[in-house]
C-alpha cells in the first residue's frame, strides 16, 4: 500500500504537495467569531490565488465538523486556483456549537468522522484527509477528551492523521498522554497546532522527542506578542535535530485577516514568514519544513 495525501480533489502522493500551507482555513464560521465568518468563495478563491501567485502550492483546511467549512465549494476552488487543498473532519471546542448541534452526535462521533474520510462529507463527495480536534487551556476537559478518543478511534480504522488546536499553545503533553500513551495514536500521527503562541522552549522539545509534528502558525492579532518569538524557538529545534518535525501555517481565522480584505493572509506565510526563517534555518532546511514535512506529515497508508 502506498502512502498519500487525500485532497478534495483525491489521493496525492506527497512529494506533489509542493509548498505547503500546513494550518489554514479558507472557510470558518462560529458563534465565537460574530461578523467576521470566512463565508466568501469569492474571497477565498482570491486568497487561494495570491498564496499560488507567492509560491504556494497547497493548504491544510482545518475547519472541522459544524463549522462552516463548505466542502462542495472547495473542489471548484481548487481547479480554479491550482493548489491542492486538503480538507478536515473533526471537532473544535464546545464553545463553537450549540448544544443541540452536540447533542446529534452523541454516541456516534466517531462513525461521523470515519464516514467523512472514507464515504466523503454530506453529498458533496468530498472525503477529508485530517482530523481536528481541541484541547483546553492547559488541560483536557470532558468534551476534549470525547473528542479525542473519537479522533482515535477514527485514526485506528482509517490511519488517518489528528491535528490539534493547542489552546494558548498549551496542553501539548496531556494531548500526547491521551492520544499516544492511553489510546494508542502513533506520535507521527499527531499534529501539534498552536505552539507558537506558549513559546515554551522544554515542552516544544518533549513534544518533538516524543515524535509529534509541531505546527507553528501566524501571525496573529491575538497573539502577536509571542510571534516574533518563533523564529528562534524554531532554530532552537531544528538544532536539537528536530528539523523534521516542523510545520508552517498561517491559520487565517477571520475575514479581516485575508491578504484581499487588507490582512497579512496566506501569501504572508511565503511573503515574510519565509525570508525570516531562511535566517536562522538556511534555504535547505526552511524549504524542507514547507514542502518535505507537509508531505510526510500529512500522507499515510489510507485503510
Amino acid at each position: 500500500m502506498v502512502s498519500s495525501v487525500r485532497t478534495v480533489l483525491g489521493d496525492v502522493r506527497p512529494e506533489d504537495l509542493g509548498v505547503c500551507d500546513a494550518h489554514d482555513h479558507l472557510f470558518l464560521s462560529s458563534p465565537q467569531l460574530p461578523g467576521r465568518e470566512l463565508g466568501d468563495a469569492t474571497a477565498a478563491r482570491a486568497e487561494l490565488e495570491a498564496f499560488r501567485a507567492a509560491g504556494g502550492s497547497s493548504v491544510v483546511q482545518w475547519t472541522p465538523w459544524g463549522m462552516g467549512r463548505r466542502a462542495a465549494d472547495l473542489p471548484l476552488l481548487s481547479r480554479a486556483a491550482g493548489v491542492h487543498v486538503v480538507c478536515a473532519t473533526g471537532l473544535h471546542q464546545a464553545a463553537h456549537y450549540t448544544t443541540q448541534l452536540l447533542d446529534e452526535l452523541r454516541g456516534r462521533l466517531a462513525d461521523v468522522f470515519v464516514s467523512e474520510l472514507t464515504e466523503g462529507i454530506g453529498t458533496s463527495g468530498v472525503r477529508a484527509g485530517i482530523v481536528k480536534v481541541a484541547g483546553g487551556f492547559h488541560a483536557l476537559d470532558t468534551h476534549a477528551r470525547w473528542t479525542m478518543i473519537a479522533a482515535a478511534e477514527a485514526h485506528h480504522a482509517t490511519g488517518a492523521p489528528i491535528a490539534v488546536h493547542l489552546e494558548m499553545g498549551t496542553g501539548a503533553l496531556d494531548v500526547f498522554d491521551l492520544l499516544c500513551s492511553e489510546l494508542g495514536v502513533p506520535p507521527h500521527r499527531v499534529i501539534l497546532g498552536h505552539l507558537n503562541r506558549s513559546p515554551d522552549l522544554v515542552v516544544q522539545r518533549q513534544a518533538a522527542e516524543a515524535g509529534c509534528w509541531l505546527a507553528f502558525d501566524g501571525p496573529s492579532r491575538a497573539h502577536h506578542t509571542t510571534d516574533w518569538r518563533m523564529p528562534r524557538a524554531v532554530q532552537a529545534l531544528a538544532e536539537a535535530g528536530f528539523g523534521h518535525r516542523l510545520l508552517l501555517g498561517g491559520d487565517t481565522v477571520v475575514a479581516g485577516a485575508r491578504s484581499v480584505d487588507g490582512g497579512p493572509g496566506m501569501p504572508y506565510l511565503l511573503r515574510r514568514v519565509r525570508p525570516r526563517l531562511a535566517l536562522e534555518l538556511g534555504e535547505e532546511l526552511t524549504n524542507r519544513v514547507l514542502t518535505e514535512n507537509p508531505g510526510r506529515a500529512f500522507a499515510v497508508e489510507w485503510r
